[in-house]
C-alpha cells in the first residue's frame, strides 16, 4: 500500500447515485465529492468544539461532526505533508480488484448505505493506498487528529492493531469502462 500516479483499472462500489457506462469524472483540488460538501457544512462546528472542547463530549458527537473534525485533519496533513496524495475530499473511493469491491459492497449493505453496483473504472491520475482501519474518529483535540490523520498518510504497518483493510483513493480523469453489477 502507498502512493502511485499513472493510468490503472479499478472497481467502484457506485452508493450516491448510479453510474453510467463511458462516464467521465474529473477529481482534483477544485473538483470534490460528497465528503467535502458534508464537511464544509460542519466547519463552524469544528471550530467552535476546538475553541471551546469542555463543553462537548466525543462520543456524543454527531456523526457528520465527528467526520469533520477527521477530515479536516487528515486534509491539514496532506496538504502539508503529502501534497502529491488524492485528497479524501478530492477523490473516489475505489478498489483494485473485483473481488475487494466485492466486500466493500457487502459491507455498505450491511451498514444500510444504499448501493447501485460495482463498475469498473479507468483512472488517469494519483493513487493512494492506505488502510481503512487507520481512519479514526474525530477528537476534540485537534493535535490529536494531526497525530492520527499523520498516522493514517504515513501508512506504516501496525503489528498491533488489526489486519489492514485496503481503502484505494483515485484523482485525476476517471471512466467508466464497464458495468460489472448492477443492483435492482
Amino acid at each position: 500500500m502507498g502512493k502511485e500516479e499513472g493510468r490503472m483499472y479499478v472497481y467502484h462500489v457506485v452508493t450516491e447515485r448510479p453510474m453510467e457506462l463511458g462516464q467521465e469524472i474529473i477529481f482534483d483540488e477544485t473538483h470534490h465529492n460528497g465528503v467535502y460538501q458534508r464537511v464544509m457544512e460542519k466547519v463552524d462546528a469544528v471550530k467552535e468544539i476546538y475553541a471551546y472542547p469542555e463543553r462537548y463530549q466525543a462520543e456524543a458527537l454527531e456523526h457528520h461532526t465527528s467526520v469533520a473534525l477527521r477530515e479536516l485533519a487528515l486534509e491539514e496533513v496532506r496538504k502539508r505533508r503529502f501534497p502529491s496524495y488524492p485528497s479524501r475530499m478530492g477523490c473516489l473511493y475505489v478498489s483494485y480488484t473485483r473481488e475487494e469491491a466485492k466486500r466493500w459492497r457487502d459491507f455498505f449493505t450491511q451498514i444500510g448505505r444504499p448501493v447501485y453496483g460495482i463498475v469498473k473504472l479507468e483512472v488517469e491520475g494519483n493513487f493512494f493506498a492506505g488502510d481503512a482501519c487507520k481512519c479514526f474518529d474525530g477528537r476534540l483535540d485537534e493535535k490529536e487528529n494531526l497525530r492520527l490523520a499523520q498516522r493514517y498518510w504515513e501508512n506504516e504497518p501496525d503489528e498491533t492493531g488489526p489486519l489492514p483493510v485496503c481503502e484505494v483513493l483515485v484523482d485525476g480523469r476517471i471512466r467508466v469502462v464497464e458495468i460489472e453489477e448492477e443492483e435492482a
